[in-house]
């Protein structure tokens, strides 16, 4: 069994993906004459997530588009600043398996910089749509990232780019799309969209089952998706991770220099999974 820091049985990593309308202008999803610049998740539900993380003493990673180093600077700032961590998550949310080799690290390439121009750094990436594509972890690797989280699941380490997968079972985002039915059959025996509150309770159980039994699991929330989980639901799943003093709760980035460390403890540990968002 791998070992964590303070004797913890398991290692959580609490990750809020997308910021902004990045997302949506690449699926093309915003109307005419939209305004950039005014989106309520870097205006209301982001400040409201920074104070909330802040009285529990809780940090997480947010893998944000790197468009939104234009439409957001402060924002990325400010998360930067209440000690957070940021992650790439595509210039403009593109499906990162769909991408050419060549195409990802023109992608990565861009955002970096642009963080870079922001004094901000990146250490990880977690692909839209959770695959790694033709590029791989070379790719990341080329480009100076010390992890990526793709879908699967098991921490291990390729190459010398630490592997953190999520599991779609811990995605919100599972909960309600057509294409990840087979994941909600697989975790209530129907494929019917799940509620909030049964989300909820599915998420507490698995924190639960991951701190007797260890191992890895990085929760993914939307900030788009807060408002269908709501404040109260949010909240009491935030007191759930901050007592649990079984798991070692940190970003990405620090259970990757952890896992790099000890690469003999974390090998063959991580098996990617093919399935998608997008069917």
């Amino acid at each position: 069994m791998a070992e964590w820091p303070g004797g913890a049985r398991g290692a959580l990593c609490l990750s809020f993906d997308n910021l902004g309308e990045a997302a949506e202008i690449e699926l093309g999803a915003l109307g005419a004459g939209a305004v950039l610049g005014e989106h309520f998740t870097a205006t209301r539900v982001l400040p409201e997530l920074l104070d909330a993380l802040r009285e529990r003493d809780l940090s997480a990673t947010f893998f944000v588009e790197g468009l939104n180093t234009e439409l957001y600077p402060d924002a990325l700032t400010a998360i930067a600043a209440a000690g957070h961590e940021l992650g790439y998550h595509a210039w403009q949310h593109e499906q990162w398996g769909e991408l050419s080799a060549a195409d990802q690290a023109d992608n990565l390439a861009r955002g970096i910089e642009a963080f870079e121009a922001l004094d901000l750094t990146v250490a990880g990436l977690r692909p839209p749509g959770g695959q790694l594509g033709p590029g791989g972890v070379e790719i990341l690797r080329r480009a100076g990232l010390r992890y990526c989280s793709p879908a699967g699941k098991g921490a291990g380490a390729e190459d010398g780019v630490a592997l953190l997968p999520f599991r779609w079972r811990h995605v919100d985002a599972t909960c309600v799309l057509p294409p990840l039915a087979p994941v909600r059959e697989r975790m209530t025996g129907s494929p019917d969209p799940l509620t909030p509150d049964t989300f909820v309770v599915h998420l507490e159980a698995e924190i639960d089952r991951l701190a007797s039994e260890g191992g890895f699991a990085s929760i993914v929330l939307h900030l788009f998706m807060l408002d269908w989980l709501g404040k109260d639901r949010l909240i009491a799943l935030l007191d759930k991770i901050a007592a649990e003093r079984g798991l070692w709760v940190a970003p990405c980035a620090a259970v990757a220099e952890h896992v790099l460390a000890r690469p003999e403890g974390f090998r063959d540990a991580t098996s990617l999974d093919s399935t998608s968002w997008t069917g």
